[in-house]
């Protein structure tokens, strides 16, 4: 009885401070997009010239994302039925804009009037949880600034 207590505290804490914590980080997520709209960033072909730069620098924005307990369970249940597991996909959205605006703030503390040829990696850093979901994500995004 104490165990089933205990997992109910646990995904019921995971869930109300885990939503809130998400929503807090979306929130600051919106606000700093907004203040980094003025930097371009562009994707171009092998066969197309680049544009004109005085200076060049890559820049990267990392951040390690980690799954709170009801997440994990969520995505346990959703494994025995199938089907999109949106609570990781949340976290990786979260986790892919924070990148991007790391390097984007980088990119406009250096002065940079634009940023060319950003990619995105990720990877698994922390293992499988003891659920067998993953424990949490690294998200690297990386462009050439220039000026």
């Amino acid at each position: 009885m104490i165990e089933l207590i205990t997992f109910l505290i646990l995904v019921g804490v995971g869930y109300f401070i885990g939503n809130r914590r998400e929503q807090k980080h979306y929130e600051d997520i919106k606000r700093r997009e907004k203040q980094t709209l003025h930097i371009p960033i562009m994707s171009w072909g092998a066969k197309q010239d680049l544009p004109y730069a005085h200076e060049a620098e890559m820049f990267v924005g990392s951040v390690v994302v980690a799954n709170d307990y009801f997440k994990t369970i969520s995505a346990s249940l959703r494994n025995l039925v199938g089907g999109r597991v949106t609570v990781y996909e949340t976290l990786i959205d979260r986790g892919r804009r924070e990148a991007m605006l790391r390097m984007k703030e980088s990119a406009i503390e250096w002065g940079a009037s634009q940023v060319l040829n950003v990619r995105f990696e990720t990877a698994n850093i922390a293992g499988q949880s003891q659920n067998g979901g993953t424990g949490a994500v690294e998200i690297m995004v990386y462009g050439t600034g220039i000026r």
